[in-house]
């Protein structure tokens, strides 16, 4: 029998580069298999084997972390606006662990389960039953045995703390990822604040995932870095941004942007701008890369590709593709074959395609977080009425742009 794979500490303390795997929800989205909105994973249950074709693909592109796909599996969130599917959200767990733990078996990969934010905190229920909502689902990831536990995509860092020290007493490693930029947590927390908190919590791994793009989500880990080190403490640092440019976002992200979520496709970063993403993140001390909302295969393979020095290794999709387009070499146009080489891709400037179109967005920051009536969770679906009020909202919004 062979050796189980190391765990991710002990990846880590050794210095190795973990890849993460990409974006399920929105990569299932475009694929038919996600409702847009609720964001909930029923496709472990209702369609598993797309779910599990995806952790396949981010297998072979170099990933050798398999996060389950629990995303809002929670059943506060399940049930938030009439989206109770007659599904619980251990079915869900249970049927997401069973699918990584598959994928994962056939690579050098890790499983982790992960939770998110919850309907239940942004509806200002106590600690207690925030806290009951996660251990729930960890419940789960301990009787499937899951490597680790990921916190992911918290935009205030109080209830992150909650979330990683419910998952610490599974005695299994805990990541823990927040949802901000530079600008810190919804309740302006500064990222270097944010990962004192998150390491005293219990958190061995910290970061950032998803809302912004990859160098804005470099520079605020950068941040938490600097407020571990000058508290004293110690940590190690995971990414897992955006695939999507977001220089006109505010503190919200690319939620705010008009764009999201069906118009996002012109902001797409290319595979080159992911050789540069995971440069920088590796020079700045991080060793947990990997992708959330945008991401696909071929984006991790370009991060595994950046990396394959330090890893000593290629992932298997690139096999057919070779490094820097060295593929191109046997196209029959000239001018195509002379595309094959680095310099030419990483000095690019993509052409949008697009001429009325604007480079720059304005975001529509509402300014509405937890506590606020809009964000109270309801079970019964969206009302007319609702709608109407929202509208005016994004009305008023607008005009004082």
């Amino acid at each position: 029998m062979p050796l189980l794979p190391q765990g991710i500490l002990e990846r880590l303390n050794a210095g190795e580069v973990v890849i993460g795997d990409g974006g399920f929800v929105f990569a299932l989205e475009k694929r038919g298999y996600v409702k847009a909105g609720p964001w909930t994973p029923e496709a472990t249950v209702t369609h598993p084997e797309a779910v599990r074709q995806l952790h396949r693909e981010f297998l072979r592109a170099g990933a050798n972390v398999m996060q389950t796909f629990t995303f809002y599996a929670s059943d506060d969130k399940l049930e938030n606006r009439g989206q109770s599917l007659r599904l619980s959200g251990a079915q869900i767990n249970e049927a997401g662990c069973d699918l990584a733990r598959e994928v994962a078996s056939e690579g050098d990969a890790l499983v982790a389960g992960g939770v998110c934010q919850t309907p239940s905190y942004l509806s200002c229920k106590s600690e207690t039953e925030v806290k009951a909502v996660f251990k729930k689902q960890m419940e789960v990831f301990v009787k499937k045995g899951v490597d680790f536990m990921i916190a992911e995509y918290f935009e205030h860092v109080e209830e992150a703390e909650w979330a990683v020290q419910v998952l610490k007493t599974s005695g299994k490693p805990v990541a823990a990822s927040l949802c901000i930029g530079p600008e810190g947590d919804m309740h302006g927390v500064s990222p270097g604040e944010c990962a004192v908190r998150l390491v005293k919590a219990g958190a061995q791994i910290i970061g950032v995932n998803c809302h912004f793009d990859p160098m804005t989500c470099v520079k605020a880990v950068k941040l938490m870095k600097e407020g571990v080190e000058k508290a004293g403490l110690k940590a190690h640092y995971m990414v897992q941004p955006l695939a999507f440019h977001t220089p006109d976002c505010n503190c919200q992200g690319f939620i705010d942007l008009p764009e999201f979520p069906f118009g996002l496709e012109p902001r797409i970063l290319t595979r080159w701008d992911m050789h540069q993403y995971a440069r920088e993140a590796y020079k700045a001390g991080i060793r947990f890369i990997g992708g959330c909302c945008g991401f696909e295969p071929y984006h991790i393979r370009a991060v595994a590709e950046e990396l394959a020095p330090e890893r000593g290794i290629t992932p298997p999709g690139s096999e057919k593709h070779g490094m820097w387009g060295a593929g191109l070499e046997m196209h029959t146009k000239p001018w195509v074959r002379a595309r094959a080489r680095r310099d030419y891709w990483e000095h690019l400037l993509p052409a949008s395609g697009r001429p009325k179109c604007p480079s720059l967005s304005t975001p529509e920051g509402w300014g509405v977080t937890k506590g606020h009536a809009d964000l109270l969770q309801h079970k019964e679906a969206t009302s007319i009425q609702e709608m109407k009020h929202v509208m005016e909202m994004q009305k008023k919004a607008k005009s004082s742009a």
